[in-house]
């Protein structure tokens, strides 16, 4: 059940931050507009959210989640696998020493809070290109410490393990196309996307309510069958920037 949120605003040169979309230009005044609403819907939805001032020389710096995984017994903050990103994850440990005990992702590993998925008690560790093999085994030797399991799984699509795989409640999975085969996620019900409304496959599972992008009718007709409350959200310009719901904020 979680509590508590950390979100951080997103600064004026978001755009210049990494993407590999080729979209429009990003608007930073409709990105404030979409970041408000989803603060503002984490708030509706009872957790208590800390909204970090921006960073202006870290352009990516409000996808808050990649800088730290964080459970009920320990914040993990990360050595994040883009070079232009390091030095996000600095702030976020003076804000989670507040609330967890810290353990640390040490070089040469790397990882990305966007390539780990928690479910129950067990971890899927995606090695992406920003998560690396030897930032997810360190991971995975801090869990498994606190008594979890885990798993890694590669991600051969997309940026990060989240964008093509998340738990949308009952140990049920939403996932892509190319990981529906993935024997790492055997075992699991799993709620396979239509190829054109992949995107959505990044819906944020929040207590017993599921936040997903708006605008994929199919995507909504599959979860509905879950008998969860969804909220849609307009996630426009954070699809510019290679990013979704579960990046914007930290949960715990």
């Amino acid at each position: 059940m979680f509590k508590n949120a950390i979100v951080r605003k997103p600064c004026q040169n978001f755009a210049q931050g990494l993407t590999t979309q080729e979209m429009d230009a990003p608007n930073y005044e409709t990105m404030l507009a979409q970041h408000t609403a989803y603060t503002q819907t984490l708030r509706d939805l009872g957790l208590t959210v800390e909204v970090l001032e921006a960073q202006e020389a870290y352009p990516d710096a409000h996808f808050v989640e990649d800088t730290a995984v964080v459970f009920l017994e320990a914040a993990v903050i990360t050595n994040p696998g883009a070079d232009a990103r390091k030095g996000e994850e600095v702030t976020i440990e003076e804000v989670l020493a507040a609330h967890r005990p810290i353990e640390r992702i040490i070089a040469p590993g790397t990882v990305d809070g966007g390539d780990i998925l928690m479910v129950e008690r067990h971890f899927f560790i995606g090695v992406s290109e920003r998560t690396n093999e030897a930032g997810a085994d360190q991971l995975g030797a801090i869990v498994e410490k606190y008594g979890y399991t885990w798993t890694k799984v590669p991600v051969a699509a997309g940026l990060h393990f989240k964008s093509s795989v998340n738990h949308v409640g009952n140990n049920s999975l939403l996932i892509t196309d190319t990981f529906k085969d993935r024997a790492e996620l055997a075992g699991y019900p799993l709620i396979v996307l239509d190829t054109d409304e992949e995107y959505a496959g990044n819906t944020l599972l929040i207590n017993e309510t599921l936040i997903m992008p708006q605008g994929y009718p199919k995507t909504r007709a599959k979860l509905e069958t879950l008998g969860l409350a969804i909220i849609e959200l307009e996630t426009s310009e954070t699809q510019k920037m290679d990013g979704g719901l579960t990046c914007l904020s930290l949960r715990f």
